[in-house]
């Protein structure tokens, strides 16, 4: 299913041929594309079992490199931190340009798990603790995670999701805009208006950090959310596509919180993590506004992916009770 639409054109021959010319011994595995509803494969990556153990990623859109060769370059350090038994991908071979298709590419190791649940559209039968306290850490990993001095001064790291939501204000109106007038819209029952409120109680809270001082910047993963993240046994076992890695402000990984996570989970990490009412706060404005931006762009091509973020940002509604001003820490 072709999710862009510059998209790229992927099949298991091209894949077939591409590994007998770049990688010969693992030509002969047997390959099978995941995803033939548009749903189990990635947005930014077609992906493609190759024998039971690895796993083939291949850019759907030109430019898609960029992201394989961040992952390459910097996931590895950014693992190192993350506690032990949360798995990411592990590159095992990487596959340049060739037989028309105009990408890098690379191949994996395949990580058993099933993104975990979002709580809103499969209820808890237990307790989300267990995750939430996994959760915790791995943003604890990140968040003290060393930066090198050349990652910190990547451009390539330096994305809009490390950086201010006082610069993406108008980004959220328009797209509030265009939401609203979404065929089916209503039947969402996410109130344009109380979003609002709520991203411009970010928005203050997010000033609020600023006259307190600089705020702090770390490692962030970026597109921390479901289908990001593999579990076993309600544990989370990796971490997965490291291609969107940044160096900048870390709130928007806090996102996860309202996807995967029910109310005492929430409460949980950020107890562990001892999140301040203001960044909290723009957190939740990274949740709405990640949620939005997603209805227009998939809402006819991933319905699954745009539950989870109907679920995430009615989340964020329904937990928001005051809006009032906030001060920054300290």
């Amino acid at each position: 299913m072709r999710l862009h639409d510059d998209e790229l054109e992927v099949d298991e021959p091209l894949v077939h041929r591409l590994l007998a010319t770049q990688h010969p011994h693992l030509a002969d595995l047997p390959l099978r594309a995941l995803g033939r509803d548009g749903q189990a494969s990635g947005s930014s990556n077609r992906l493609l079992r190759l024998g039971d153990d690895l796993l083939v990623r291949l850019p759907r859109q030109p430019g898609g490199s960029r992201a394989l060769e961040t992952e390459r370059r910097w996931g590895p350090l950014v693992a190192a931190a993350l506690p032990a038994g949360v798995d990411v991908p592990e590159v095992v071979a990487s596959g340049r340009p060739g037989e028309g298709y105009p990408e890098a590419w690379s191949v994996t190791r395949w990580i058993e798990g099933t993104p975990p649940a979002v709580p809103a559209l499969a209820p808890y039968a237990g307790s989300s603790g267990p995750l939430a306290r996994d959760l915790a850490a791995v943003l604890r990993g990140l968040r003290d995670a060393p930066v090198p001095a050349e990652a910190a001064a990547d451009p390539a790291l330096r994305g809009y999701r490390g950086g201010r939501l006082g610069d993406l204000d108008e980004d959220l109106r328009e797209t509030a805009a265009v939401c609203a007038a979404l065929p089916g819209w209503a039947d969402l029952g996410l109130d344009l208006d109380r979003v609002r409120v709520v991203w411009q109680s970010a928005l203050v809270a997010e000033a609020a950090l600023e006259v307190a001082g600089p705020v702090a910047e770390g490692w962030l993963h970026g597109d921390l959310l479901a289908e990001n993240l593999l579990v076993r046994k309600g544990r989370l076992a990796a971490v997965l596509d490291l291609g969107g890695l940044g160096v900048g402000r870390q709130a928007v990984d806090l996102v996860v919180a309202w996807e995967v996570l029910d109310a005492p989970g929430r409460a949980l990490l950020r107890e562990l993590l001892d999140v301040d009412e203001a960044t909290w706060r723009v957190g939740q404005g990274w949740a709405l506004l990640l949620a939005l931006i997603t209805f227009p762009y998939y809402g006819r091509t991933m319905p699954a992916r745009c539950a989870a973020r109907r679920a995430m940002a009615a989340a964020v509604l329904d937990a928001v009770v005051d809006v009032g001003p906030v001060v920054g820490p300290g």
